[in-house]
Order: structure tokens, then C-alpha cells, then sequence
């Protein structure tokens, strides 16, 4: 049967079919969907863990239970489940352990770049990687039977365009009755990592790894495709199929097991080809492969070690290379086409993060616009991963660090305990306080730290596309679930100042911030507000009366989308304004211009 089916897709189905048992994740882009298919099934627990490293400890217990277990997460969020994946590389497993990393070439949606292929290496885990959606849900099988037969995690990983783009898929299989019943068989040496056990398990992976590289050499989804022999390509992923668009007539060398890469096969192409270069996104880590088997590819030299690839970019770096002959000039129409205007990323109308950051900005910066050093009386605001963090943006322009989950929590107490003057408030989400925010705030405590957190509770992590944390009573499966309350848990660390406030209440705000600034050790405030796309909440839209707008602009410091200028004026658009259930806008108005419709 064909379907057409994204990577996150038929990795899920793929999954599915191969008989796993237990599913785990955190969402973040361009993992999120792969659970999210997952949970539509039956005969499969499913779960959004609290955090990466959590969704892999699960997953890694399962698979010590003897079933196959699957994590799934994107490129960052394996530097959060680093130490067990590293621990499970030295343990081994019972029942199949599959690990997916979805890296994000271009950082659509993400704080940084990073080519986790290298992991793989560093951990001693082999690495398979798809080249469109057909081969993902077909690694699927192949990569449980790796594990087991090995006693390994294995890494599947993908990028943005593999997870997110759609080919048709041949689905060729159906999930079997479940044969394997759950059963954990006691071996302290194995699962025990004191030293004295660590110690022998360290040459077991290095023998695994020796057999990896036999057992790679004839992997049916390695592929040499031998053409024009002058140039011959090795490449994977994605990256794979836009050099076969550019490059019509080469030989190829499609390598989808990426760690151990099967050396034989490499050194049995280079010998049919005249040249080897290859095309790969982000780091030279095939290339340096090959250079250290003594083949002189070249690659990075004139594909960028930086951003997503397109075919357009390789076929451009392969004219300056001299590789493809440049196109011939064509007659451009006289009449281009039109142009977007540019849009800065920006909060949704109605979305209660805006009140607390417009507060922020009016509190704690003179002139948020201006870099340098920060004056007597501004605060200094750190930030975490989230909607909110686009409040870096203008108008809001109220952040001043952002760096991974988390991390808001820690850097106020470090800019505290380094002697910094000014105050300092952390904000971060509730998905974030939830996923890594905690062990923040306990340090805040235990030590002291003179400093606000604020949590913007939505209710939902909105980012990612609305799921369900510990915090909301939501599950993976869309179902009720027990509700972790953020207000008792952040008294139970010991916060004695915890404030709930309205998010969508402005003087609240600026008063409980206000009184939090001027108190010692450590406070909170949770501003909370649902999300406008996650809970449409009723209310009548807003108007502005015309005769009373001075065209002072202040409304357009919000930044809410719903507002914009007409004859130097402010109007709202009643299709976007959430109206009563925000009224932010109507807050902040110095001429009580805006006021709900019908009145």
C-alpha cells in the first residue's frame, strides 16, 4: 500500500510496525511530530517526558525490560539526554533501544547549529540516516534488529527536511503480535556502572563497534549507483538527493550508515571514480572520514559549512568550483515580480506573554534600542527558549539573554553572585521551568539568590504546536493526566514570595513585580493566561475611537499584530482582536481611545 507519508511520519509508522513498545519525547522542532503520530496508536504506551533526558531514562527502562522503546527529540535536546545516551552506550540494552535526533540545518526553529553526527562517534553508538521518507519508515525494522543484535542504542538522525517533507512510501508491513513479554533480567554487571564494572564494559563497545564495521560493509541501504566515472559523489541525508538533482550524470555513493561508515565500499568507489568529492550539510564529517582513510575528497571547499542546503546551493558552489559549466544568461522580464514586505517574528494577538514583557520594558530598560552597558536602575532580564522569547524583538525589546532551556534561572543567579548592581529577573515558560527550570530555582534557594523568576504560564507548550506538559493535566494521547501546579511546587522548593497574577492584568503585573524587586532572596511571580490559539477565548474585539487618537503610537508599543495605522492613526482589526479576553491595548491607551465594540 502507498501512502505519502513526511520523515516524522513514516518514522512513526515505521516505528509502529517494527513493534515498538514504548515511545517517549519532548516536542521541539522538527521532532515534535513523530510522537504526535505515535500517540495515535494503540498497543504502544506513549509519553511527553518531562525533559529529553528524562524521555531517554524511560525509554533506556524499557529497554532493559526486554521491549523495544523509542525517544525521539530534536538536535539540542540530545545535549539534555547526553549523559544517558553516553550511559546506555556503556551498558547495552535487552530489548531494542532506538534514539532519533532531528537536527535543524538553518536554525528555523532553533538557538543554535549543531551536527550531531558527531555523537554518534563520541559516543560509540552507530548512526543511520534516511533519505527521504521511504527509507525512514523502512530503517525503522533495521534499526531495532541492530540494536539487539549488538546490545546497543542505536541513533537515528534526520534533518528539517527529511522530518518535514512528504514522498510516497511503500508500506510493505504490519505491526505483528506483540511476541516478547516484559521481563528485566538481573546482571549487576552489566547495568551496574561502578567502576569495576564500567571498566569491561568499555572493551565491549569497542568489540561492538569492530563488528559494526563488518556487519555496515554489506547493508543493503548503502548504495554505489556508478555513471559518468570522472566524478564520483558521496553524500547522505538529504544532502544525497540534491546532489543527485544537481549532478545528473556522476556516480554516487549513498551512505546511510553514517557511523561506522563501511570503509571497504568507500575505498571500492573512490578506485571506480576519477575524482570524489562530497556533498553533505554542516560539518566536512564524511570528508574528514574519507581523508582519514587516505581518499582526497574535497567538499567544504566549495559547499558551506554553514545553513540548510538547497540544490540551488550546491549547484552554485559546483559552477564556482568549476565543476558544472555556468548557465547560460537568461532574458529576465522587464516586470519583477513582487515583493513581501519584510515582517519581524512577532507574539500573536492576544497572547498573554505581552502584558508581563511590555511591563518588563517599561520597568526595566531606559532605552532598550541602545546596546552597552547597562545603566544604574535598569534590571537586567534573562530569558529561556519559548514564544516569549521573540519579546527580544521591538517594540517589546525585553530580554537581554537567551541561551538554552533553562538556563534564564541560573544566569540571574550568576549575574547576582558575580556583584552585578542591577537587579535581575528570569523569565522563562512553564514548559521550560517544567523541562529544566526546577534544578534553577532550587539553587536559587538553596543559595540565596537575590533574584525574580517569572513563569509565563499559557498553559500549553505553544511553540512546538500545543502539547501537553506536566503542568497542564494534558497527556501525550490528548487525555486528562494529573496536574503538576506550579504555585504549590514552587512553595514546596521553598520560595516563601509566590505570586499569581493575571497575565492580561497590567497594574497587577507592575505592582507584584515592583514589590518582588525590592525584596530580598529569591521570588516568583507566575503570570497566567491562556493561549489565544490553544484556548480561543471568547471576548468582543476592540475598536479605537478616531476622534479621540492623538496618533501618539503608544498602542504600537504592544506590538500586537491586530493593530496597525490609518491616516496616522491606530486601528484594530476585529478578525485578529481578541478583544475583552486581552485588553491590553485598552490599558496602555493614554486618551481612552480604545474601547470594546458596541460601546
Amino acid at each position: 500500500m502507498k501512502q505519502l507519508l513526511s520523515g516524522n511520519e513514516a518514522m512513526a509508522l515505521g516505528a509502529y510496525h517494527a513493534g515498538v513498545a514504548v515511545a517517549t519525547a519532548y516536542p521541539g522542532t522538527p521532532s515534535t511530530e513523530i510522537l504526535e503520530n505515535l500517540a495515535r496508536r494503540d498497543r504502544i504506551y506513549v509519553e511527553w517526558s518531562t525533559n529529553e533526558k528524562v524521555a531517554l531514562e524511560v525509554a533506556m527502562g524499557a529497554a532493559y525490560g526486554g521491549v523495544r522503546a523509542l525517544a525521539s527529540m530534536k538536535h539540542v535536546g540530545l545535549n539534555v539526554a547526553a549523559d544517558p545516551f553516553f550511559a546506555v552506550s556503556t551498558t547495552g540494552i535487552i530489548g531494542g533501544l532506538v534514539v532519533i535526533s532531528c537536527d535543524d540545518p538553518g536554525e528555523h526553529s532553533s538557538q543554535g547549529e549543531q551536527d550531531n553526527r558527531h555523537l554518534a562517534k563520541f559516543a560509540k553508538v552507530p548512526m543511520l540516516e534516511p533519505t527521504d521518507s521511504q527509507e525512514a519508515y523502512d530503517l525503522m525494522d533495521w534499526l531495532f534488529k541492530i540494536s539487539e543484535e549488538f546490545d546497543t542504542p542505536v541513533l537515528l538522525r534526520s534533518t528539517t527536511r527529511i522530518s518535514h517533507c512528504k514522498t510516497v512510501v511503500d508500506v510493505s508491513r504490519e505491526r505483528k503480535a506483540d511476541l516478547k513479554q516484559p521481563a528485566f533480567i538481573r546482571s549487576p554487571s552489566k547495568y551496574v556502572m561502578v567502576p569495576s564494572n564500567a571498566r569491561p564494559r568499555r572493551n565491549v563497545m569497542e568489540d561492538r563497534i569492530i563488528k559494526l564495521r563488518s556487519y555496515v560493509e554489506s547493508f543493503p541501504m548503502n548504495e554505489m549507483i556508478l555513471g559518468d566515472r570522472k566524478l564520483g559523489i558521496v553524500s547522505s541525508g538529504v544532502a544525497y538527493q540534491y546532489a543527485r538533482e544537481v549532478f545528473k550524470n556522476a556516480s554516487f555513493l549513498k551512505l546511510v550508515t553514517t557511523y561506522p561508515i563501511p570503509v571497504g565500499l568507500v575505498r571500492r568507489f573512490a578506485k571506480e571514480v576519477e575524482r570524489v568529492i562530497v556533498i553533505e550539510e554542516l560539518d566536512p564529517y564524511l570528508e574528514e572520514a574519507l581523508h582519514q582513510l587516505g581518499i582526497p575528497a574535497t567538499g567544504k571547499d566549495f559547499i558551506p559549512i554553514i545553513g540548510e542546503l538547497t540544490p540551488e546551493i550546491v549547484e552554485q558552489g559546483a559552477i564556482k568550483a568549476g565543476l558544472l559549466p555556468s548557465p547560460k544568461p537568461v532574458h529576465k522580464s522587464a516586470v519583477s515580480a513582487p515583493q513581501l514586505p519584510a515582517r519581524r517574528p512577532q507574539l500573536c494577538a492576544g497572547c498573554p506573554h505581552v502584558g508581563t514583557e511590555y511591563v518588563l520594558r517599561q520597568l526595566c530598560f531606559q532605552n532598550p534600542s541602545s546596546p552597552g552597558p547597562i545603566k544604574k536602575g535598569e534590571v537586567v532580564v534573562t530569558s529561556d527558549i519559548g514564544c516569549y522569547t521573540l519579546g527580544v524583538y521591538p517594540p517589546l525589546s525585553a530580554l537581554d539573554t537567551c541561551a538554552c532551556m533553562g538556563a534564564s534561572i541560573g544566569q540571574a543567579i550568576g549575574l547576582q553572585k558575580a556583584g552585578v548592581p542591577n537587579k535581575v529577573v528570569a523569565v522563562l515558560g512553564d514548559s521550560t521551568f517544567v523541562h529544566s527550570g526546577i534544578t534553577g530555582l532550587v539553587d536559587a534557594v538553596y543559595n540565596q539568590g537575590n533574584i525574580t523568576v517569572i513563569i509565563l504560564d499559557n498553559g500549553t507548550t505553544a511553540m512546538t504546536g500545543h502539547q501537553g506538559h506536566p503542568g497542564t493535566g494534558i497527556s501525550a494521547r490528548r487525555t486528562k493526566a494529573a496536574v503538576v501546579k506550579l504555585e504549590k511546587l514552587v512553595e514546596g522548593l521553598g520560595v516563601k514570595n509566590v505570586n499569581v497574577v493575571n497575565a492580561f492584568d497590567l497594574k497587577a503585573i507592575e505592582s507584584t513585580l515592583k514589590r518582588c524587586l525590592e525584596t530580598e532572596g529569591p521570588s516568583v511571580i507566575i503570570s497566567r493566561g491562556p493561549c489565544p490559539l490553544n484556548v480561543k477565548a471568547a471576548g468582543k474585539p476592540f475598536k479605537v475611537d478616531a476622534d479621540q487618537c492623538t496618533g501618539c503610537y503608544t498602542c504600537l508599543d504592544i506590538g500586537c499584530p491586530a493593530i496597525s495605522l490609518s491616516d496616522e492613526k491606530a486601528v484594530i482589526d476585529a478578525g485578529v482582536c481578541l478583544g475583552t479576553a486581552c485588553g491590553i491595548c485598552a490599558q496602555v491607551c493614554p486618551q481612552e481611545a480604545i474601547s470594546e465594540m458596541g460601546k
